[in-house]
């Protein structure tokens, strides 16, 4: 296993390496509106997110974290109305935070959002449908041993430059290891992107929770933060880039005190139009 040091060191060189990419890819043929629809939650494109996220200074032995979460989505028509599907899979890493702990690898907790929204789209874009949570954790560390259902919604315009809006969720557990804890979970992401016609953007898209089983002192997570993104092409392959970075302001004891999110967005949007014709 690495190292602390090597492991933080790593990450730097990541975001370096980001900011680098960020700022030498001037070949490609960005597009103002595809940077749209990659920012759109529910934007009518198939996509294949991988978000890198890192923690720092998680509990009191002041433990590195780090996610990556797989989140393709896949989008459908039927008729006047949209089907977004969103998949999330967690792949985890973690550090010793309380001393005897040891570290910890595997998966999280599998999430399934399926988005409706009407196909022909207005001045403000809209939809929702259900989240389903199934606790395909490998450890107990790294998820809750419950499945969980509940409802979600998401709302955004777009005008000019800029895109904003807001996505909302809350989940209860029905079943499941009845020696778990209980799960009633609300999550709160709003976003906010100014787009360039150069393929730059700058964004703040932090995801505010709440776990309502916890004390009312250790309930809250209240990230604040940004960054900037860049779409460009490798090849002929559109990727949208971002980096962005978080400070707590509000957070359960224990848990991370900032946070750096790297995302690598590849975009097929030829294969999203043809799924809407079908």
């Amino acid at each position: 296993m690495r190292s602390r040091d090597g492991i933080k060191s790593s990450v730097w060189a990541i975001a370096a390496s980001l900011v680098l990419t960020l700022s030498v890819t001037a070949m490609a043929d960005e597009s103002e509106d595809l940077a749209k629809e990659s920012q759109n939650p529910i934007g009518n494109i198939i996509s294949l997110p991988f978000e890198n996220n890192f923690d720092f200074g998680v509990g009191p032995e002041d433990a590195f974290v780090y996610s990556l979460n797989l989140k393709p989505v896949y989008p459908m028509t039927f008729g006047k109305v949209n089907l977004i599907n969103r998949f999330i899979l967690p792949v985890i890493y973690q550090e010793e935070r309380f001393e005897g702990e040891g570290s910890e690898f595997g998966l999280g907790d599998f999430t399934y959002q399926a988005f409706f929204s009407p196909a022909k789209l207005g001045k403000i874009i809209w939809g929702t449908g259900p989240t389903f949570i199934f606790p395909t954790n490998t450890d107990d560390r790294l998820g809750v041993d419950k499945w969980s259902v509940g409802p979600a919604a998401v709302a955004l315009a777009k005008p000019g430059h800029w895109l904003f809006g807001a996505l909302v969720q809350n989940v209860w557990s029905y079943a499941g290891d009845s020696d778990a804890s209980d799960v009633n979970f609300f999550s709160f992401q709003y976003f906010i992107n100014y787009n360039f016609k150069s393929g730059w953007y700058i964004s703040s898209t932090p995801t505010i929770t709440a776990d309502w089983e916890a004390d009312s002192d250790d309930r809250w997570t209240i990230p604040f933060g940004g960054g900037v993104g860049r779409l460009v092409k490798i090849g002929n392959q559109p990727v949208d880039l971002k980096l962005q970075g978080f400070y707590n302001v509000e957070n359960p004891k224990g848990t991370a005190d900032w946070s750096l999110q790297f995302q690598v967005k590849l975009l097929f949007p030829k294969k999203a139009t043809e799924a809407g014709k079908d």
